[in-house]
């Protein structure tokens, strides 16, 4: 990623943070860069966790608790509360430990490792792998109906696959990368496949539609229904108690 490009990204936090009254504590990649096959002309996935004024919270009229700042064909901008991330946090929702665990971070704070010390044990298995179970089901329900599909689509569908069986090993939230992911539980059967694929993704602005992959419907189609018994087995967890976010919370407002 260009040095420009990165200024022009927190130059972009300083403006949301001056008009909107926040302070953004952590910003990160959240996309395809981050998860580490982006195309040439992917766009940048920017997401961040901001606190506002303490009065704001005081208010009777409730402010939103989401800032959508921009989103067009180079960049797509948007952010959570703090109370929005903490209510999120405590039902152990993936897509905070994947900013978490994001390589790409335009911005992070003191604050926000008040909340990384916390954070993993607020992660919860089988809800993690239920999430990525269900992101693999609809994708593949929604892009291949049809023989012609668009070949980049099946690493919308392996990637949370691969990040469920990753939470079945270790019981942790998934890495961002797809090559951590791969290393560690892709079938040794498709790796000749993803990776042409994986060339073919990060090489070319649109690899564009191709015939299915046998090989790859096959895995894909075991190892969701794999998954989906072995989930169905584990006992819930419990989530971690609400005092322990309610103490980070006062201390990130000061009171």
């Amino acid at each position: 990623m260009s040095e420009e490009i990165i200024a022009r990204i927190k130059q972009k936090l300083a403006e949301i943070e001056e008009k909107e009254n926040i302070r953004i504590i952590h910003c990160v990649e959240s996309g395809s860069r981050a998860w580490g096959f982006a195309s040439p002309d992917s766009d940048y996935d920017v997401r961040f966790v901001y606190v506002r004024n303490i009065r704001d919270y005081l208010k009777l009229e409730k402010s939103r608790d989401v800032i959508e700042w921009e989103l067009n064909d180079v960049y797509d901008i948007s952010g959570w509360d703090i109370r929005k991330t903490f209510e999120l946090l405590h039902k152990s929702n993936p897509t905070l430990f994947e900013w978490n665990n994001s390589p790409l971070v335009y911005k992070t704070t003191p604050e926000w490792e008040q909340i990384r010390s916390i954070i993993t044990d607020c992660f919860m298995s089988k809800t993690g792998i239920y999430h990525y179970l269900s992101t693999a089901k609809h994708n593949y329900k929604a892009y291949f109906t049809e023989d012609e599909v668009k070949l980049k689509k099946y690493f919308y569908v392996l990637r949370p696959i691969l990040a469920a069986k990753w939470i079945i090993s270790h019981g942790t939230p998934p890495p961002m990368l797809f090559s951590e992911l791969m290393d560690a539980e892709l079938d040794e059967a498709v790796r000749p496949d993803v990776e042409k694929l994986l060339d073919m993704k990060m090489n070319t602005s649109e690899i564009g539609k191709g015939k299915r992959i046998k090989n790859l419907d096959r895995y894909i189609s075991t190892e969701m229904a794999d998954i989906q018994i072995r989930t169905d087995s584990l006992a819930a967890e419990k989530p971690v108690p609400w005092e322990e976010l309610d103490d980070i919370l006062f201390s990130l407002l000061g009171v």
